[in-house]
């Protein structure tokens, strides 16, 4: 009888296994096709969708790509059931005789003997699975099918848990200890530090959700018609359960203590990386690839806590400080590795490389632990320029200076007035303008701005030349401004729930293509009609579910009252008394006047596919200044918006390169260091002599 309701449980199953998995599969594909309909309707989609590729400017012919399960050659669900299950299929090697393990040492020595470069360590894990491949994957097919036919025993185990234990810890030691001296280490070991994106979409959780509460429904019926069946043994069952509660319960205790004091690997996994999230931050990915890297915290003058993240290059005479734009962080400085980031080439050209990250975060950095949401939130361009940008700057100044004078003791001799090192800025978008603020006010101020050139990418500050989308977002600010100020302090998903979801969904739109290629071409439109890759941006790893950069409602005004001036001005607080009181004048200072105070060298380059800032908005900069006399030049290239920091341009990368490469060493530090060398070598010839 027992078998008879086993068969009939376990096709009842498959069925309804089956028929959920057609079903989403159904549904997924009705979305997918209905996405593709839309497409197909919509108005000039092909040139915002030729930018989805990321790589080349016109679309090529290409293979079809195979789903993201065949390409790791696992699927989601079954990768989730070898992470649960890997220790025990693999128990048997932790009792091993000892001849294999030595063995298995000196096969590992022998392949660690060989260093690997800076970037292929990231790789590395992999690289022993491949080397491995061909001697275990006999062994792979067997511990498949041991799990498989092992499936009905761990559900017994479920069942009767407490047995379980009791035989488990009377018959030997819990074998759930990783550093165990006998235990050979597991793919396991090696991969649960690293910090890759190891995303699953809201498919795939759905696919794994149905399949792991298809597996306990069945599993509570299982249990339940047991009972009917054999009272007897149920109950005998749980008389044995409770006649050892007491006992169990302090053994319990005992390895619970066990595995917490020997396994702090695996104390690191939580309920957040449960949830397989893609959640790296700047310094996941430099580390990863094999850079150094350094993490400094700077406090504004009004409270704001900012990082300041550093690939450091202590003894470097030059150095460069990124900056990015709205919506972004010092992440798109690094996003496409060593061979396409701007921060990975700086470094490898030896420049000390620092990357600035200014205030707007939803988790809210700020010496006040307890700023409302309000408070926050309440700034707009000016405190870009006039607060961040110093503070960040000025820390540089100190670090690098501190460093230098550590390294060269001998430098006591130069003027206080001298500079140690030489600063180059690279700027995008919003960063640009902020930098413009920075260095015109600072030289207003009569206050020493550090850097010796710019190179502003696309940067912002005049925007009254733009489409019709920006034109309608304008007029709803001010019109809407004193009630939405109220409502949205800030533009940001405001829930952990809904950025998790979002960032699954980034995934759900690489996998879809039409769902893909329709959100590409819907925020295209927002964007004027440009051709970036959003779909890939959204996917970024600073939009998780524990932060994202957001944007203020004042800086979308203050960018707002850019367009409607069609002039590059600071805020206008909407009064003559207020604006007098900070400007000293009823109007906002222009900082397009004041031009003629940069003292610095001044790289513009625009992107001709760019509507979000387009080339004329650029060239604007270049005539203002070019009448102030200001050493400017201007450059375009075939490029939209976010090409110039998330895609992987050559060409753009080597100008960048090429105007960092015009910075010198200070001369008259080169010259009085010299003069120190010369001395040493005539004292040490006369004590000698």
């Amino acid at each position: 009888m027992q078998r008879f309701v086993d068969d009939v449980l376990a096709v009842t199953k498959e069925s309804v296994k089956t028929f959920t998995y057609e079903s989403l599969n159904n549904t997924v594909r009705l979305i997918n096709g209905v996405s593709a309909l839309l497409l197909t309707l919509l108005p000039g989609k092909a040139n915002i969708l030729a930018g989805i590729q990321g790589w080349e400017l016109t679309p090529t012919f290409r293979g079809p790509r195979f789903p993201r399960w065949m390409e790791n050659g696992v699927s989601s669900f079954n990768q989730f059931i070898h992470e649960l299950s890997v220790d025990s299929d693999l128990s048997s090697l932790e009792y091993s005789s000892g001849e294999e393990a030595e063995e298995y040492e000196e096969d590992r020595d022998e392949y660690e003997e060989y260093p690997q470069p800076p970037s292929s360590q990231s790789s590395g894990a992999s690289g022993t699975t491949f080397t491995n491949y061909g001697g275990h994957q006999t062994g792979w097919i067997l511990v498949s099918i041991r799990f498989l036919l092992g499936i009905p025993f761990r559900l017994f185990q479920l069942v009767f848990s407490g047995v379980s234990k009791r035989r488990v810890i009377s018959g030997y030691q819990h074998p759930s200890q990783p550093h165990s001296p006998n235990r050979v280490p597991s793919l396991k070991d090696q991969i649960i530090h690293r910090a890759t994106d190891k995303r699953r979409g809201v498919i795939e959780d759905l696919h794994l959700a149905m399949e792991i509460f298809i597996e306990a429904v069945f599993d509570v019926i299982h249990k339940a018609i047991h009972i009917l069946i054999s009272p007897s043994e149920a109950f005998g069952t749980l008389f044995g359960l409770f006649s050892s509660h007491e006992r169990r319960v302090l053994v319990d205790n005992e390895v619970e203590d066990a595995s917490v004091s020997s396994a702090p690997t695996d104390s690191n996994t939580s309920f957040r990386s449960s949830l397989n999230t893609d959640a790296r931050t700047c310094q996941d990915v430099i580390t990863e690839l094999g850079y150094p890297y350094e993490a400094i915290h700077v406090i504004t003058a009004d409270g704001y806590v900012l990082l300041l993240e550093r690939i450091p290059r202590r003894d470097a005479r030059k150095a460069v400080y990124l900056q990015h734009g709205t919506f972004d962080s010092s992440m798109g400085w690094v996003s496409n590795g060593v061979v396409g980031s701007p921060a990975f080439a700086a470094y490898d050209q030896g420049f000390d490389v620092f990357l600035g990250n200014i205030r707007g975060l939803v988790s809210r950095e700020h010496v006040n632990k307890n700023i409302s949401s309000r408070e926050y939130w309440k700034y707009s361009i000016n405190e870009y320029g006039t607060e961040d940008i110093p503070a960040l700057i000025e820390k540089i100044h100190q670090v690098k200076t501190a460093e230098l004078r550590l390294r060269k003791l001998d430098i006591e001799e130069e003027s206080n007035d001298d500079q140690l090192y030489k600063l180059c800025a690279i700027c995008h978008s919003l960063g640009g303008a902020s930098m413009l603020m920075y260095v015109v006010t600072r030289r207003i101020e009569a206050n020493p701005h550090r850097l010796s050139r710019l190179v502003l990418l696309s940067p912002a500050g005049f925007h009254h030349d733009s489409n019709l989308i920006f034109s309608v977002m304008e007029h709803v600010l001010f019109l809407l401004g004193p009630i939405l100020s109220r409502i949205f302090p800030a533009f940001y998903i405001p829930t952990r729930f809904f950025r998790m979801l979002f960032n699954k969904l980034a995934r759900d739109l690489q996998n879809l293509p039409a769902v893909g290629g329709l959100v590409q071409t819907l925020v295209g439109y927002v964007a004027g009609g440009d051709s970036s890759n959003w779909v890939g941006v959204l996917g970024l790893p600073h939009y998780n579910m524990n932060d994202m950069p957001g944007v203020s409602f004042g800086v979308a005004l203050h960018l707002a009252q850019l367009k409607r001036a069609r002039r590059f001005r600071m805020f206008d607080h909407g009064s003559a008394y207020a604006n007098m009181k900070l400007y000293g004048s009823p109007e906002p200072l222009d900082l397009g006047e004041h031009y003629g105070l940069i003292d610095i060298p001044v790289d513009l380059v625009a992107g001709q596919r760019d509507t979000v800032i387009r080339p004329s908005m650029v060239k604007r900069h270049y005539k203002l200044m070019k009448d102030a006399g200001v050493d400017v030049s201007y450059n375009e290239f075939e490029y939209a918006h976010l090409d110039f920091t998330f895609s992987h341009r050559e060409e753009l990368l080597s100008y960048v390169m090429s105007r960092l490469l015009l910075l010198e060493p200070n001369s008259k530090n080169h010259q009085v260091n010299q003069r120190v060398l010369r001395s040493r070598r005539k004292g040490q010839l006369s004590v000698s002599g």
